[in-house]
């Protein structure tokens, strides 16, 4: 059984399964800025480049999107807005972590 004021690092045993809470103490802006900005410019190029397909081939020649410039421009853009919005967050996160203990959550480890 499982008691609610076991420290957040005790691990317990239930049915051959370790459960052990954990806490964020700490996120790395660098790091998590930089993988999530990458994510976000491949993921706008996944969905910009379909659309900005498409609007070319329903607009009149004269009103068509500059699609090169777009493919180049909106990935670089969602980059740099990608890892200043993470930094931000990251910092945000660890002031407040400092007093609210930080975010909890719980892993489940099965011996075979």
């Amino acid at each position: 059984m499982h008691n609610p004021y076991d420290p957040p690092s005790a691990s317990i045993e239930e049915g051959g399964a370790y459960r052990t809470k954990t806490r964020i103490k700490r996120f790395s802006p660098h790091q998590n800025a930089k993988v999530f900005a990458i994510l976000m410019a491949v993921t706008s190029l996944i969905i910009l480049a379909p659309i900005l397909l498409l609007a070319n081939a329903v607009s009149p020649a004269e009103q068509a999107v500059p699609l090169i410039t777009m493919l180049i421009a909106m990935p670089i853009g969602y980059f740099i807005f990608g890892y200043i919005s993470v930094v931000i967050g990251c910092w945000v996160y660890n002031m407040l972590a400092k007093f609210t203990g930080g975010i909890e959550f719980e892993t489940q480890n099965f011996e075979p």
